[in-house]
């Protein structure tokens, strides 16, 4: 895939997520489409991680929430199946919305294949890419979002979350996150977590 193919799909999944209607402030106090930054930081967590990564493995990080405002969790049973069908459902709809883009930019069929099977999470922990993109995809987690979700949820909810996140990641992934540099607190929950 040729480098301003790879810049115009990345750029058009932003222009898609840029009508999510939630916002979020970044690090630098700009207001931001909430799935605009999330992918931004995709980007940016998955340039540190694996600076080689393939154009497919790029688009997919991109894409990993494109249009999630569209599929509300509250749309779903309340549960773990429920839960899980939404994560499924999720997976399939941003590969579908990122397949027309792929489309009017002519990428090949097999690497559109392949960004779907990214996106779904195919073969995790079998797949390199999969993987890694699970990888970036926990690191961002812990690194951006996971003081919000501590100050939501006690103190047991959030140490089973932090375990199952944990359980996804590589030897890799898991060094990452022992080297971001949280606030205290979270860097206590973490450690125990995972003790």
């Amino acid at each position: 895939m040729q480098q301003t193919t790879l810049e115009r799909v990345i750029s058009d999944i932003d222009f898609f997520n840029e009508d999510d209607p939630n916002k979020e402030c970044n690090e630098i106090g700009q207001w931001l489409s909430k799935e605009v930054l999330y992918s931004q930081r995709m980007t940016q967590v998955l340039s540190d991680f694996e600076p080689n990564a393939s154009p497919e493995l790029q688009i997919a990080a991109r894409a990993q929430h494109m249009g999630r405002w569209l599929s509300a969790r509250s749309d779903y049973p309340q549960g773990k199946a429920g839960y899980l069908n939404w994560r499924k459902d999720l997976g399939k709809k941003h590969a579908q919305l990122c397949q027309e883009i792929l489309e009017k930019h002519h990428v090949e069929s097999s690497q559109q294949q392949r960004i779907a099977q990214l996106l779904r999470k195919e073969r995790l922990n079998k797949d390199a890419e999969v993987q890694c993109l699970e990888d970036v995809i926990c690191i961002v987690f812990v690194k951006h979002y996971l003081s919000d979700f501590a100050a939501k949820h006690d103190k047991d909810k959030l140490l089973s979350i932090i375990a199952k996140t944990w359980n996804k990641m590589s030897d890799k992934g898991h060094a990452s996150i022992l080297e971001l540099e949280l606030a205290a607190e979270l860097k206590s929950v973490l450690l125990e977590a995972l003790a």
